[in-house]
């Protein structure tokens, strides 16, 4: 059986490209606020770059630009893209 680890959304390098899972799933409040900017189960989020102390992450969701702080990152657990899932995405 090949059971498949996630990880955070914190955890992810920069200049990759991940899709979430799930956000926030035991916290209410954040899920929803997260959700209300468009994070949310099966969203592709590029990961652009890290603040120069690590905190917030910046990344893009479809046209829209988004600073993540980090606490709230390693509430989103994601599935990181191949490098030809990458390039299909970027292309399109």
């Amino acid at each position: 059986m090949n059971i498949k680890h996630f990880k955070s959304l914190a955890s992810m390098a920069a200049s990759t490209q991940c899709r979430v899972i799930s956000a926030s799933v035991n916290n209410a409040e954040i899920q929803s606020r997260l959700y209300a900017l468009g994070v949310y189960p099966g969203v592709i989020i590029d990961i652009l770059r890290f603040a120069p102390t690590g905190d917030p992450i910046q990344t893009r969701i479809g046209g829209t630009l988004l600073s993540i702080r980090k606490s709230e990152a390693q509430l989103i657990q994601v599935d990181e893209l191949s490098a030809a899932t990458q390039a299909e995405n970027h292309s399109s």
